[in-house]
């Protein structure tokens, strides 16, 4: 059985049976048979059905972010902001899917040569609980709009978000069998990604399940695109905007209550501003409060799971142990819910958990430096390369130090955030391949060059 709980009375909302081994068959054999129609479907009827989708989406906002709410905590604004995101990412790849997946003419020794991009077939994705819409449809649009079909594994403890995304996907119209959801525990994902009509895989999760999935799909030669964890660095240059940098870093780190991949922690701030920043932030993250994540005043929401609240705090926990000094929180609160306090540490060792690794929660990790050559390597000292903050009003110098950051995404004055139209993943142990823009919608393609000599 898969349970599902609420973090925030850990109560159970509700168990669910676990697909058996002969529904999984089917339900992949369902999939290989809608993709032979899919596939032949023009760009106009495809994008016809994302934009009912996107219309279900806005219509079911309140009702389905709830259900996001209950599940995995999220506070309820952001849950609704979540699915308005969803809605988005539809309506983008309906409005410019078609030219994304034009042929290509390319300049060669015959007249004309062209480069193709043709749908692949079954795509496998398995997805996290952190963003359990958002997460599903960045990779269910482009995946649809380029004439593919999806089966989906969600994490486990959302499964009442999975199965509402099946359900509104239905309701919009698209044909049956061309996106499913599977309820399957871990255990089942060799005999996905082994079948033959499942030609790619999409995972979005921690490293370890990254080499997992990776390993799997090169043992049965499947493509895979995986976007990781992260222990993102925000940087503040001496010059940066204090009330700036202060208001990006608070709402970087808070963002879904921590729990996000993207999400600044390590803090990393020249000695001029140090005293001023750190001082700011603690004011900031002192008056944020846990509540009710139902309540629309809510900035802070529980952890999404007691393991997640554990493996967080031990984190603290051993870094102040080795000589980390801990400014704000870091205290297991009473009650029932998985909450977690805003937590400030500064002078953390080399040796602590918290210098390099991710921190899933409100945990932000504060390191002072003398110039922005040591910010540039403090930030680059980490397995992961998935994002990266720089506050500064040097655009020169901005851009520059920008090249020399190990990551896939670099933003600067202003918080990492994914977005339709820009190309999103990460290098090192953040993992490989792109979501969104048309980076996106052309991993899962074939690209197939045309060379017609006559």
């Amino acid at each position: 059985m898969l349970t599902s709980i609420n973090p925030s009375s850990e109560e159970i909302l509700k168990e669910y049976p676990q697909m058996t081994g002969k529904e999984l068959r089917f339900a992949i054999d369902q999939s290989e048979k809608a993709f032979i129609a899919w596939k032949k479907s023009s760009f106009e009827e495809r994008a016809s059905v994302l934009l009912k989708i996107k219309d279900k989406l806005l219509k079911h906002q309140k009702e389905l972010g709830l259900t996001i709410t209950l599940e995995m905590g999220k506070p309820i604004r952001e849950s609704y902001q979540e699915i308005e995101k969803c809605a988005w990412v539809c309506e983008y790849y309906a409005k410019h899917g078609k030219s994304f997946l034009k042929a290509k003419k390319i300049q060669s020794d015959i007249k004309e040569s062209q480069v193709l991009y043709e749908p692949l077939g079954t795509i496998l994705a398995i997805m996290p609980w952190n963003f359990p819409f958002w997460q599903v449809f960045r990779f269910l649009a482009p995946v649809l709009m380029a004439g593919n079909t999806a089966l989906l594994k969600h994490a486990s403890n959302v499964s009442a978000s999975a199965l509402a995304i099946q359900k509104i996907v239905q309701e919009a119209g698209l044909p049956l069998g061309v996106f499913q959801t599977l309820l399957l525990s871990i255990h089942q994902i060799k005999e996905l990604i082994k079948a033959p009509s499942v030609k790619a895989v999409t995972l979005t999760g921690s490293s370890q399940a990254g080499r997992s999935v990776a390993a799997l799909a090169g043992a049965y030669l499947k493509k895979c695109v995986l976007e990781l964890g992260g222990s993102d660095p925000f940087i503040v240059l001496a010059d940066a905007d204090l009330h700036l940098a202060v208001k990006i870093a608070v709402q970087s780190r808070m963002n879904n209550s921590g729990q996000s991949c993207i999400a600044a922690k390590r803090f990393i701030i020249e000695e001029k501003v140090y005293p001023a920043f750190l001082k700011k932030m603690l004011s900031e993250m002192k008056a944020i409060k846990f509540d009710n994540p139902q309540k629309q005043s809510t900035r802070l929401g529980p952890l999404a799971k007691e393991s997640i609240r554990r493996e967080l705090h031990q984190q603290v926990e051993t870094s102040v142990k080795m000589g980390a000094v801990l400014k704000l929180g870091g205290k297991l609160p009473k009650g029932r819910g998985y909450f977690y306090p805003p937590t400030v540490l500064t002078d953390i060792p080399e040796a602590a958990p918290l210098y390099r690794e991710e921190s899933f929660g409100p945990v932000a990790s504060c390191f002072k430096v003398k110039n922005e050559e040591e910010a540039l390597s403090l930030a680059n000292q980490t397995s992961y390369g998935l994002g990266a903050t720089l506050l500064t009003k040097n655009k020169e110098k901005a851009l520059s130090l920008a090249k020399e950051l190990e990551v896939g995404n670099c933003f600067i004055n202003a918080r990492v955030h994914s977005d339709p139209r820009l190309p999103f993943g990460g290098v090192k142990d953040s993992g490989f391949g792109r979501e969104l823009s048309d980076f996106g919608i052309k991993e899962f393609t074939n690209i197939k060059t045309l060379y017609p000599k006559f």
